[in-house]
């Protein structure tokens, strides 16, 4: 029974010894494969947090764009008469009128660092007077959804009646 035990013993000694270093190639193999694949699963994940961001963005932009609209309604007349119009715009304008406040309200809200930044700007602008339609526009950088140092401006514009 020992001599088979060695047999044995010495079969098994002998075919490692043959293809030595195999095994560590194919560890190496695995973790370079491994690797790869996680470097993407990262750059996936960048890619959506970054289109997230920008998604939030566009929907912020749309909010703002109703909560003007919500003002103007409150205040009808002076909104068909024209005294909500302005030019894009990203300086608020002075408080005065209920219509100026709302704008600087606006404005101000849009402008915040939580919610489209600084660059933020909007446009209030009478399309037909006679049948009370007005359309909303909101302008902010969206650099991150770029990815380049100076992108073009994101712009969403709201047409509705009052």
């Amino acid at each position: 029974m020992a001599a088979g035990a060695a047999r044995r013993h010495r079969g098994r000694r002998s075919a490692p010894g043959a293809v030595r270093g195999a095994g560590l190639i194919e560890v190496l193999v695995a973790v370079l494969v491994m690797a790869i694949g996680l470097l993407g699963i990262a750059a996936m994940q960048a890619t959506a947090l970054r289109n997230s961001q920008s998604s939030a963005e566009q929907s912020m932009a749309v909010v703002y764009s109703y909560s003007i609209m919500d003002a103007m309604r409150a205040n009808r007349d002076v909104a068909t008469a024209g005294g909500y119009t302005m030019g894009m715009t990203c300086a608020p304008p002075a408080a005065g009128t209920l219509a100026q406040t709302d704008q600087r309200e606006w404005l101000t809200a849009m402008q915040q660092p939580r919610s489209l930044g600084p660059s933020a700007c909007g446009q209030i602008e009478m399309v037909d007077a006679g049948n009370q339609i007005v359309r909303i526009t909101v302008r902010w950088d969206d650099r991150r959804a770029e990815e380049q140092a100076a992108a073009t401006p994101k712009t969403i514009s709201t047409t509705t009646r009052l």
